[in-house]
């Protein structure tokens, strides 16, 4: 699969002028530490990244537009390789990370998790190396009414080195609460996934899935699955633009995208921490869902 996955880039970065445009612009980002307590995170500039950042998602907005995910409406020199009978996995043109996939539903369909864990797991292990994401619908997806699945280079993902030596599964004291699950036997995994998804749903008492962003990795020791539940989509700074931020999984996981070159300027640890900490799930309720796990 690796194999075939390299083939894929090699191929498409030569004959996808969008890809090449991407490849070029994540060469040129400009990428930055910032502490924060015991943890660092990553702020990258990336100006191609601004149409994500600021979608529109709302469900109008998303009626008005062309799906862009859908097969017939691809750039005719974007090419895919099948993962199973369901998905297709593109090179994406926006990257953050190197080797930054798409990994695409072929039936047109809201985005959800439920039914879905278990291709999140199958993908990490096929692409060892890789971390793979879900955006829930109102959790940073830029196209929430179409399946789907992102992955990525674990050359740079913060979180895995940071949470290396913890081991309780509600991962506190990080800016961000956050529920890690590690093991071999993916029924199990899949059943702590659905689990979670479901006592969230009904504490937060959102349906018919909660708000949430998730983060798998893969190696010969089994998989490591990060779910990161939210309190909202985006910070107050977005709405006022004090900030043009919009954090989702690979933010959460410690690579933080900033699209404006003054924002890059000018965020600083303290900012990123406020930001974790109001989009996701406050400790009350974050408690409240550990005890039922």
């Amino acid at each position: 699969m690796i194999e075939s996955v390299d083939l894929l880039f090699r191929n498409q970065v030569t004959s996808w002028p969008r890809l090449a445009r991407g490849v070029e612009g994540l060469a040129h980002a400009q990428t930055r530490p910032v502490h924060i307590d015991w943890f660092e995170v990553f702020v990258r500039h990336i100006p191609h990244r601004v149409g994500s950042t600021t979608a529109a998602v709302d469900r109008e907005s998303i009626a008005k537009r062309s799906c862009f995910l859908c097969t017939r409406n691809l750039d005719p020199e974007e090419r895919g390789m099948e993962f199973n009978e369901n998905y297709t996995i593109y090179c994406n043109p926006f990257p953050i990370v190197n080797r930054h996939l798409t990994i695409v539903h072929r039936d047109h369909g809201i985005q959800h998790i439920a039914g879905e864990a278990g291709v999140m797991l199958d993908l990490a292990a096929a692409l060892p190396g890789y971390f793979v994401i879900y955006n829930g619908p109102e959790c940073g997806a830029s196209a929430p009414d179409h399946m789907h699945f992102q992955a990525g280079s674990t050359e740079l993902f913060p979180i895995g080195k940071d949470l290396a030596g913890v081991q309780d599964i509600a991962v506190r004291s990080y800016a961000r609460n956050v529920f890690r699950f590690r093991g071999s036997d993916k029924s199990r995994l899949i059943g702590q996934i659905d689990r979670t998804v479901d006592i969230l749903s009904t504490i937060t008492r959102k349906h018919p899935e909660p708000l949430i962003n998730i983060a798998v990795t893969c190696n010969e020791l089994g998989w490591t699955v990060y779910l990161f539940p939210r309190g909202k989509h985006r910070p107050h700074v977005f709405h006022t633009g004090e900030l043009t931020v919009s954090p989702a999984a690979i933010d959460l996981c410690g690579i933080f995208v900033v699209p404006l070159e003054k924002d890059f300027a000018r965020i600083t640890g303290d900012d990123i921490a406020s930001i974790f900490r109001e989009v996701t799930l406050s400790d009350d309720i974050f408690n409240e869902v550990a005890a039922e796990i």
